[in-house]
């Protein structure tokens, strides 16, 4: 999931890295050194814009520098090992991503810096080539975020869908602006580039840090109103489950309803589904009762489908 989240960002990335207010705003030294000990209130306010995504300068905090000790707990050092176990020793630096993936986890979803240097140590590479990876992806963070990290979709098909009203609405909800913190470390507000539920837009995905490494979630909540985001984010605000995914339908389909798959399958009609000697197993009497079940069901279906459709049959027949 790790791979599959960071390869889906490479687009914002370089678009991203185009803006030039973007990048003057990277250079300035006071916006990344103003966070003090990290009371989230106090980082809300004082971070600038985009201060999750990139960052291209480290200063060095009270919370976040190379003196202090990091290290996977026990429990996830055993999932650290079995990432590694995936790959050669010649080729160990592929773990990369999963093991800062993991290390977010476990530090409430951040990356400090003593964290990177762990894992490079742990990968048999130079320091700067983990900062090379955690800088690069947007899904790492580099300062502290709220135990829910809420990313509203940024891209076309959302903004179309009504995106800047979601996020004016959850806004206004959460009583700060976009890349803020709320006061009380529960909610940071953020964007992300398309992540793929455009027929389901505009939606936003929240990375769940409240639960550590064991209980993480990245999920989607899609089809969203102003009203239907709001109640996202106070069920979640009272430790309940909101519904993941749409939030008014059971599937991704257009607008307009269904538009494919919208008869039953030729093969259910035709009668060329599999019968019971094309699964066959020896000695198995409970297997035998299930396919006598199973085809006396088959035949009551087919019968009430295949006069409708008899005439398309034919024709397949014909050819």
């Amino acid at each position: 999931m790790a791979l599959r989240r960071a390869a889906s960002q490479l687009p914002a990335l370089v678009a991203r890295a185009a803006n030039p207010a973007i990048r003057n705003a990277a250079a300035n030294p006071v916006a990344t050194s103003a966070f003090r000990a990290p009371s989230m209130g106090m980082i809300a306010q004082q971070s600038r814009p985009y201060a999750h995504v990139i960052i291209n300068q480290h200063r060095d905090t009270e919370y976040n520098n190379e003196k202090l000790p990091w290290d996977f707990t026990p429990a996830n050092m055993k999932k650290a090992e079995a990432v590694l176990a995936k790959y050669p020793d010649n080729y160990k630096q592929s773990a990369m991503i999963p093991l800062l993936d993991l290390a977010q986890q476990q530090n409430d979803g951040w990356l400090p810096v003593s964290a990177m240097n762990r894992i490079a140590t742990m990968l048999g590479v130079a320091n700067m080539r983990v900062y090379e990876v955690a800088t690069f992806y947007s899904m790492f963070n580099r300062n502290p975020v709220g135990k829910y990290h809420v990313m509203i979709c940024g891209t076309t098909p959302c903004m179309v869908r009504g995106a800047q009203k979601i996020e004016k609405a959850l806004e206004e909800h959460l009583g700060i602006k976009k890349w803020g913190t709320t006061d009380d470390g529960m909610f940071t507000l953020g964007e992300m580039e398309c992540m793929g539920s455009c027929v389901n837009a505009p939606m936003f995905v929240v990375a769940d840090y409240t639960g550590g490494s064991d209980k993480y979630t990245y999920n989607y909540y899609e089809d969203l109103t102003p009203d239907s985001a709001k109640k996202v984010i106070d069920q979640l605000k009272k430790g309940e489950t909101p519904k993941v995914g749409s939030q008014i339908r059971s599937k991704a389909e257009p607008a307009s309803g269904q538009t494919t798959l919208t008869e039953p399958p030729l093969a259910l009609i035709a009668g060329t589904l599999p019968t019971r000697e094309d699964h066959s197993s020896e000695g198995d009497g409970n297997h035998n009762k299930y396919w006598e079940g199973h085809e006396a069901k088959l035949f009551s279906l087919r019968s009430a489908l295949r006069s409708p459709f008899q005439k398309q049959l034919s024709g397949l027949d014909k050819a």
